[in-house]
């Protein structure tokens, strides 16, 4: 499974945030015996490169992340902020449109404000409607990369979910 880990990424609050979270995720991976590629952008490019490649650089930071949401599984999308991060919001747009069958975006709110323009919105609409789920915690966000990650391990080996069905 590929994950494609979406999200602000300028402020070392939010790099460190993401960085704790994607190693939860390596972590359980590692429990489930499943494999998982996670790809954060602000990883895809270094300082050096930036500054070497100049004005074509913005070229470079978009063909490489594009590259990686065309061979992604699944959107990871910190969504918090007075509004969602523009790069994000692209990001999501983006997946969402050539999404394969079965691909997941799933976006992860904990900002205790509502930035959506309708009553109950959590965020711009836009974004909102293109998430499979938005989870409000980092506990509820690895809730549903468990099964997630059950799944993917079991059909991976070829063995039958025998989890109930409710």
């Amino acid at each position: 499974m590929k994950i494609y880990f979406a999200g602000p990424l300028f402020s070392e609050a939010d790099r460190n945030w993401t960085r704790s979270m994607i190693k939860k995720i390596e972590a359980l991976a590692r429990v489930r015996g499943a494999e998982v590629e996670i790809v954060f952008p602000y990883d895809l490019i270094t300082r050096e490169e930036i500054n070497s490649l100049g004005s074509s650089a913005k070229q470079e930071i978009f063909s490489r992340c594009k590259a990686h949401l065309d061979g992604a599984d699944m959107v990871i999308a910190l969504l918090d902020g007075s509004q969602v991060d523009d790069g994000t919001a692209l990001e999501i747009g983006y997946f969402y449109r050539g999404k394969p069958e079965g691909a997941k975006i799933i976006g992860v709110r904990t900002d205790f404000r509502n930035a959506g323009e309708s009553a109950g919105a959590l965020v711009n609409s836009m974004i909102e409607c293109a998430c499979d789920r938005i989870v409000r915690s980092r506990e509820e966000l690895m809730e549903i990369l468990e099964d997630e990650i059950t799944s993917t391990s079991l059909e991976r080996l070829n063995v039958p979910d025998r989890s109930p069905s409710f």
